[in-house]
């Protein structure tokens, strides 16, 4: 872990990142390719020590109300935030000034800010958005070995769906020959419709690999999978997308079963929906001053 002063916290669509880097491990990390330019090690968390107080000017000097997200580059529930606190006073200050919040993670520790969530759901809106790759809890050991189970990830979004929470899960990366099975998808597909998650995001049956996260890609490929390393390199060569050769099917089976439960299974559609400030409170603010 260090310390560094950032300049700025929001992007120009209201996405923050409180850190750079993970301790999640997951085998197949986007954000460790190159094109990020991030100089220190992926594990050596950064922390932007001045986070709290650059939202807090972003958020007070904002003239129009929206929603505000993390947890696309880095999961902001990795264990160093329960040490910092730094996304649950960010979550305060997004409270304290009217504005809606969406993050990505893959944590159940996400858990420990229920009440403030859900108080940001009662006055605007509050999304929460799990990734969910595999079904079997001895893979996902494998694949993403430092974070929430499958199942507990699943006992956290039915914790959301309890407090009236709506939530999105990420079916995303499916990596050829790992976990691109009939059998996967289709009980990741129901443990969402039992968690009654609004949408599940997938962009297809496959895996994304530039330079950097292709190479920790692969050495870990050879560390729990021998000989697959092989085999990516003489079906997929140096291919951005690493497409499933059953990617046709499986998407059939995505969109049939999303659509028998009531799961929105556009990606637009929950990006749209996701992204939309909504202000719960507005009716009972004019009645009071009524």
């Amino acid at each position: 872990m260090h310390y560094v002063r950032a300049k700025g916290i929001l992007s120009s669509k209201n996405g923050m990142n409180l850190y750079r880097g993970c301790t999640h491990g997951c085998i197949y990390c986007d954000s460790r390719s190159r094109c990020y330019h991030m100089e220190h090690a992926f594990e050596d968390i950064e922390v932007k020590e001045n986070a709290v107080d650059l939202l807090e000017n972003a958020l007070r000097r904002k003239r129009k109300k929206c929603m505000i997200g993390t947890g696309s580059m880095t999961d902001p529930y990795i264990p160093l935030e329960m040490e910092t606190g730094h996304l649950r006073k960010a979550l305060h200050l997004i409270l304290q000034y009217g504005f809606g919040f969406t993050v990505i993670t893959k944590s159940d520790r996400i858990l420990r800010d229920l009440d403030l969530l859900q108080k940001i759901n009662e006055t605007t809106k509050c999304v929460v958005q799990m990734t969910v790759t595999t079904a079997d809890e001895e893979l996902c050991r494998k694949i993403e070995p430092n974070v929430s189970s499958t199942r507990e990830r699943f006992e956290a979004l039915k914790r959301l769906r309890d407090a009236g929470i709506p939530t999105v899960v990420w079916m995303t990366p499916i990596l050829p020959f790992i976990n691109d099975t009939k059998e996967n998808i289709s009980r990741i597909l129901d443990m969402c419709g039992e968690a009654n998650v609004y949408g599940v995001i997938c962009f297809g049956m496959g895996l994304t690999l530039r330079d950097g996260n292709r190479e920790y890609f692969y050495e870990q490929l050879d560390r729990l999978f021998p000989r697959l390393k092989e085999r990516y390199i003489r079906v997929f060569g140096n291919q951005y997308v690493a497409e499933s050769p059953d990617s046709c099917c499986l998407m059939r089976l995505f969109h049939r079963m999303c659509g028998e439960r009531g799961i929105v299974h556009d990606n637009e559609e929950i990006f749209r929906y996701v992204n939309r400030f909504e202000e719960k409170c507005a009716g009972k603010q004019l009645s009071f001053w009524g």
